[in-house]
Order: structure tokens, then C-alpha cells, then sequence
């Protein structure tokens, strides 16, 4: 046995020791041990994979209200049934749809040439036969928000900020505004369309989608995303001095109000099985690519991490739900709607998880929970140390799809994995099967397994009444 090791494991101890004697959140030895079986194990299996692969190649895209959605529920429901679940059922989510339809742009002078763009979720349509203007460049959405009011009359207004690279993805906060609030600004100051350097972090002729939002009594202009590469065209075009005409052809419309449905798997505890911990992912996906890392990894990786403890001879003492949300593209619609429904039982959600950064390896665990559960928290990021995994800080966020739940008090985690390269392929044609490392999907599931069983089995609990937005 490694000197570290016991280092460790005498530190481990002596917190589990502090712990009973305090009356604090803790784990029993043996429930401290199976944890870290179930993480060799999981390192062994190639499940995770295995539903990634599944859920690509029978499903595909499954862009929120399309036949791709309801064939991603039905496939989930099968997954789960066919897994062994205690419990397989669904809850209802519905929301308004929206279309691509045609996409193309293309510079019509001084430099005719064609550009790569793709439609922001919910624009409006171009005029039949497109929309032609002079473009107007802005460093970012400020310096819109900052020019005169008629700024931008009659043109197509094109942002250009660039998203920074960040292994915890920090650059996309500040980007992704553009995206989301680029049109109405633009519409503000008379702009007729808006095109916006795509927010993402690499450098491939193919541009990134991503819902964005009309702000209410403002125009609705058409909005889409240029790749990196034509954004760089642009911009080089504009700096000879010469007015730069691009004609957009947008055929995008509002379909039907639809309803979806959460997917939701149980593991029934045994001794407080009203009492439940949650992980979970998004099921839906844009249409783009095949949706492996956004969010079918975050599927493979919970999905896999619960089928471990569901094979344990017995039970743990409290339940484990997996959830496959509905729609958190277009506005974290189907975690919404398992926190209204689930809103007079928030005390027995012992405390989440939810696995939406693509497939890299976890660097870190984040929790959000009452002081005194901390030690715990710090023991079970020592089952974790093996896989490269060290405690953070209590100040987590869970994930998108728990910020509803969030909101009204339960307590959270956050894996933070590796996001280094993860927005050269978020929301674009790029996010395929072949990004997925299978060896790095294991890593996740192996920290998944250990969160959850371990929290379904800990003496005491983490908390409630945070009410962290």
C-alpha cells in the first residue's frame, strides 16, 4: 500500500471520526468501500459508451417538437426498462416549437463571395427571396448597446466578439450574450437582420446555433451565426475602407405548441425511498450534428453510473432518479417543469447532479451545501482523489436543467469536467459520436457512481433552503 494512499485514508478516517463525534453528515466504512468498488468497476464497463452509441445512431438529432424528440423519449423510455429500473415513467413538458427551414448568405460587394451561417433558435424569416443591407460592425454587444439610436438604420448589424478558451468555460458567459440579446439591441438602434461571429472556440468553416430571444415590443429582425472563418472574412473586408453588402436568406418559422416528456428512471431506496437523489441530462439536443457530447455523454454517463448501483446485491437506503430533461435548449423548459411538479417535495431531494459539459474528464467537485456537511463532502472527493478528482468550494451550480430546483433550496454538486475543447464542437454540424473518448467517459461515470451512492446511503443530509438563483 502507497505511502499517499494512507495518508489518505488516515485523513479520510479521522473526518469520519470528527463527523460521528459532532453529529455531522457522514459514511459509514463499508458504504465508503463500496463506493470505491463501484468506481473500479467502472472503469471496467464501457456502458456509458455503449448508450452514447445507442442514442446517436437510433435517434440522432432530436431537436426540442421535432420527430427526433418523441423518437429520443420513447428510445429513453426502452433504455431504462430494458436496464432494469425499478421505476420507468414520464412527466409532461410542453412548449411553443420552432423551424430552421433555409439558411445562406452571401457577400454581394465589394468582394462577392459565399459565407457559412446557421439560423439562431426562434429568429424570424428574411422577406421572400432574402434580405440585403450594408453591414455595420460592433466589437461586442456593449458597443451596440452604446451607439447612437438610429446607429444601425437599414443595415445588418454584425457583432464580432470572439468567445475565450477556458477548461472550465468561463468565456462562454460573457459571448453568448450577443447571441441571446444581439437582435432586439440591434433592432433598437434600426438595424434590419444581425449576424454574429459564432460563439464558440474554434477555428472550422461551420457555424454554432443557439436560442437567442426577441425582447418584448421591439422588432423581431432575423438573427443567424457566422462561422469563425467568414466572420474573419468580414472583418478583413470591412477594414479596406469599402461598404460591405451581404444578402441573408432566412427561412425560419414558429411551429405548433408541442408537448415532450421528461424521462425519469428510479432505483427505489430501501429504507427512505420517499427520500431520493437526483442526476441526470438533457435528452433533447440541437439539429445540427447527432448531439453525442451536447448532451448524449451526459445521458451515457448518468444513466451508466446508476445501472452500477442497480446491479448491487441490495438496494441503497434512499432512491436514485435519473432524468432525462426535455428541452433545455430552448430555455431549460423540461427542468422547469419537473421543479413546478415537484415543488411540495423539495425536502425529500436529498441533492442533484446534472452532467451537461460534453465527455471530458472531471477535474474538480463543487458542492453546495450546509457547513457542517462539508467534512462529508470532503470524504467523498477522497474516494474520488484516484481518478484525479479534488474537492473545490461550496459553491456550486448543479447544472442548467437544476437551476429551477435550485432556486428552491435543494442543495447541489457540480463535476467540473474538462471543457477545454468542448465549444470547437457545442451547437454545431461537429457534434458526433467520434468526439466522445470512451476512457473519459468512464472517469465521469466512476465520480457519478460514487456522488450518487454515496448519497443515497450518507448519515444525515446536505441541507435544504439555499435558495440560491
Amino acid at each position: 500500500m502507497k505511502l499517499k494512499y494512507v495518508s489518505t485514508l488516515v485523513v479520510s478516517c479521522f473526518i469520519a471520526f470528527s463527523a460521528v463525534a459532532n453529529n455531522a453528515p457522514n459514511f459509514d466504512d463499508e458504504d465508503l468501500k463500496v463506493a470505491a468498488q463501484l468506481r473500479d468497476k467502472a472503469l471496467d464497463s464501457s456502458l456509458d459508451y455503449d448508450i452514447v452509441e445507442s442514442l446517436t445512431t437510433e435517434v440522432g438529432p432530436r431537436m426540442a417538437g421535432t420527430p427526433g424528440d418523441a423518437a429520443a423519449v420513447k428510445w429513453g423510455v426502452a433504455k431504462l426498462e430494458e436496464l432494469g429500473f425499478d421505476k420507468v415513467w414520464t412527466e409532461p413538458v410542453t412548449f411553443p416549437t420552432w423551424k430552421r427551414g433555409v439558411e445562406s448568405a452571401e457577400v454581394l460587394s465589394p468582394y462577392p463571395q459565399p459565407l457559412v451561417i446557421t439560423a439562431l433558435g426562434f429568429s424570424v424569416a428574411t422577406p421572400e427571396g432574402g434580405l440585403s443591407a450594408e453591414i455595420i460592425e460592433f466589437e461586442d454587444l456593449e458597443a451596440l448597446k452604446a451607439a447612437p439610436a438610429d446607429a444601425a438604420k437599414g443595415k445588418i448589424v454584425f457583432i464580432k466578439n470572439r468567445m475565450e478558451r477556458a477548461r472550465d468555460g468561463s468565456g462562454y458567459g460573457p459571448a453568448v450574450a450577443a447571441r441571446g440579446q444581439g437582435a432586439s439591441e440591434a433592432a433598437k438602434k434600426g438595424a434590419v437582420g444581425i449576424l454574429i461571429r459564432s460563439i464558440g472556440t474554434d477555428s472550422h468553416r461551420m457555424a454554432h446555433t443557439g436560442v437567442m430571444r426577441y425582447e418584448e415590443g421591439i422588432t423581431k429582425i432575423p438573427a443567424a451565426a457566422l462561422s469563425a472563418p467568414d466572420a474573419d472574412l468580414l472583418e478583413n473586408m470591412i477594414r479596406r475602407g469599402k461598404p460591405v453588402t451581404v444578402k441573408m436568406t432566412i427561412g425560419a418559422k414558429n411551429g405548433e405548441e408541442y408537448t415532450s416528456h421528461n424521462v425519469i428512471g428510479e432505483i427505489t431506496g430501501s429504507e427512505k425511498p420517499e427520500e431520493y437523489v437526483i442526476i441526470g441530462a438533457h435528452l433533447d439536443s440541437w439539429d445540427l450534428g447527432t448531439g453525442a457530447l451536447d448532451d448524449g455523454a451526459g445521458i451515457g454517463i448518468t444513466v451508466a453510473a446508476a445501472k452500477l448501483i442497480l446491479d448491487l446485491p441490495e438496494r441503497p437506503k434512499r432512491s436514485i432518479r435519473v432524468i432525462m430533461f426535455a428541452n433545455e435548449e430552448q430555455g431549460l423548459i423540461g427542468g422547469k417543469a419537473y421543479a413546478e411538479a415537484h415543488k411540495d417535495d423539495i425536502k425529500n431531494i436529498i441533492t442533484a447532479a446534472e452532467s451537461d459539459f460534453g465527455a471530458g474528464k472531471i477535474w474538480r467537485i463543487d458542492s453546495k451545501v450546509k457547513p457542517e456537511a462539508i467534512p462529508a463532502v470532503k470524504q467523498m472527493a477522497d474516494v474520488m482523489a484516484p481518478l484525479g478528482i479534488s474537492y473545490g468550494n461550496n459553491n456550486a451550480g448543479g447544472g442548467p436543467d437544476l437551476i429551477p430546483l435550485r432556486g428552491k433550496g435543494i442543495s447541489v454538486f457540480s463535476l467540473r469536467q474538462d471543457g477545454t475543447d468542448y465549444f470547437d464542437y457545442h451547437h454545431t454540424p461537429n457534434d458526433t459520436l467520434d468526439k466522445v473518448d470512451p476512457e473519459s467517459l468512464k472517469q465521469n461515470t466512476a465520480a457519478y457512481v460514487i456522488f450518487a451512492y454515496l448519497s443515497a446511503q450518507m448519515n444525515g443530509d446536505f441541507g435544504t433552503g439555499f435558495n440560491q438563483k
